[in-house]
């Protein structure tokens, strides 16, 4: 990449990130704990959630699926790294409340489900159920354009990337 090309957005790829589960999108900087919201892992949102699962916000491939089902990480085609992770300290948990859908390193397409959550008994035993969504590769990223608002999982756009 030459200097200019950051500068000419015909140069530029737009990749859309959807809503990895239904709720209403909050800050970054507003998760109550500093790893997220002092960007110490990468740039993005959350959502403080209201439904039921979480489903791949990107066709990709599922990098890693946590033991403990809190988190997962999913590599796009265009090479975002993206890492989706329920609540705070819900590793806590050792898994209750999270239900595998998927097998990991398996190619997704935006909206496959991938971990079926409990939301009455995680609301009840975790610290906090906002849910981040980071992009951990930064250093690829030119641009994000966050979005705001309720959101329903599988369809509506969280963030737009310029890469």
């Amino acid at each position: 990449m030459n200097f200019f090309s950051k500068f000419f957005k015909k140069n530029q790829k737009k990749i859309d990130i959807i809503a990895p589960i239904s709720g209403t999108i909050i800050d970054l900087e507003k998760v109550p704990d500093e790893v997220f919201s002092k960007k110490i892992v990468g740039d993005g949102i959350a959502i403080n959630p209201s439904g039921n699962q979480l489903v791949a916000p990107i066709s990709g491939t599922i990098g890693k699926i946590f033991k403990t089902l809190h988190a997962f990480s999913i590599k796009s085609d265009e090479d975002i790294e993206l890492f989706v992770h329920f609540g705070i300290d819900t590793v806590q948990l050792k898994g209750k409340g999270f239900k595998n859908l998927i097998i990991k390193k398996r190619k997704v397409q935006v909206g496959e489900p991938i971990i079926g959550l409990d939301l009455l008994f995680l609301k009840k035993n975790a610290v906090s159920i906002i849910t981040p969504i980071i992009i951990s590769n930064m250093e690829k990223i030119n641009k994000i354009k966050k979005f705001s608002g309720k959101v329903i999982e599988g369809k509506t756009k969280i963030m737009t990337i310029l890469k």
